[in-house]
């Protein structure tokens, strides 16, 4: 497999069975702590198997609160994958986008939040050239299995999903949604156009050519072109030192569907109220029904 990848040109994708993993089963999920309240959310401590076995993926399963008894039944519910950025060690992980889970709760919306493999401290260091190919299929295929949960959850509309990602979190969702069409709208957030390059900043190769060329078949443009989403919410920042306005533009301009792209007053973190609340309510218009 990796000789075929390294062998492909920049523009190729990967064949779809390469994100192939053991779906026949249903998602192991298991609570890991209490459940706790915050609004009109619940949020639930759980984990589940990775596409790896033995691995499981810590998460958290943001739910509408529990109604009062005399209140209706809602319509099936809308589903958010959400998946962090690699930045402050304080949100590199499944809390960055809680705030944004727990307000779309309160519009019956049922969000999981994962923590992908940059997760864990100090994984930047620890990484190597070596390993960022293998590693990066396997994020794509863990990405895919939670979507698995995320759709199985009781009263999930499976036909109204939506991704939304940060920095790495949102370039390995682009790759995901050239291979897997059920999220149908996706917030893309402080991208640059290769994950190689964001690599090169920390391990060097041996051989920087060569590891150029065995990244080229996973880099994220080739797969968000063949995206089947119906609409994409690009943020950017004006101040990124590690997203160039160019690349920015290269990036919103390779969505193939309805785009909306916002540029704001801030830094790689895009950490502002402006930006936080621009998402809330585009998901809401895309995911909640109108009366």
């Amino acid at each position: 497999m990796l000789a075929c990848a390294v062998a492909a040109r920049a523009e190729e994708t990967l064949p779809a069975a390469v994100f192939s993993y053991e779906d026949r089963k249903p998602p192991d999920v298991r609570a890991e702590g209490k459940s706790m309240e915050r609004g009109a959310a619940r949020i639930a401590d759980i984990s589940f198997a990775s596409s790896t076995p033995g691995v499981r993926i810590k998460a958290y399963l943001v739910t509408p609160a529990a109604r009062a008894p005399a209140a209706p039944a809602p319509a099936k519910a809308a589903g958010i994958l959400w998946v962090h950025w690699l930045g402050d060690r304080a949100t590199t992980n499944r809390t960055e986008f809680l705030g944004d889970a727990v307000a779309l709760a309160g519009d019956g919306v049922v969000s999981l939040l994962v923590d992908a493999m940059w997760s864990q401290p100090g994984w930047f260091q620890k990484r190597t050239t070596d390993t960022d190919f293998a590693a990066s299929l396997t994020q794509v295929r863990d990405l895919r299995r939670a979507l698995d949960v995320l759709a199985a959850q009781p009263g999930v509309d499976a036909e109204r999903l939506a991704f939304v990602g940060h920095d790495f979190g949102g370039m390995y969702g682009s790759v995901l949604a050239g291979i897997d069409g059920r999220p149908k709208w996706y917030v893309i957030i402080a991208v640059t156009t290769k994950l190689s390059d964001w690599y090169l900043l920390g391990d060097q190769p041996k051989d920087k050519q060569a590891y150029v060329a065995q990244m080229a078949p996973i880099e994220p443009l080739p797969y968000l072109r063949g995206a089947r989403a119906q609409g994409f919410l690009f943020q950017f920042a004006r101040t990124d030192r590690f997203v160039t306005p160019e690349h920015a533009k290269e990036y919103a301009d390779a969505a193939p569907a309805e785009k909306r792209t916002e540029i704001y007053d801030s830094g790689h973190g895009l950490d502002i109220p402006k930006a936080h609340a621009d998402r809330v309510a585009w998901l809401r218009d895309k995911l909640t029904p109108r009366p």
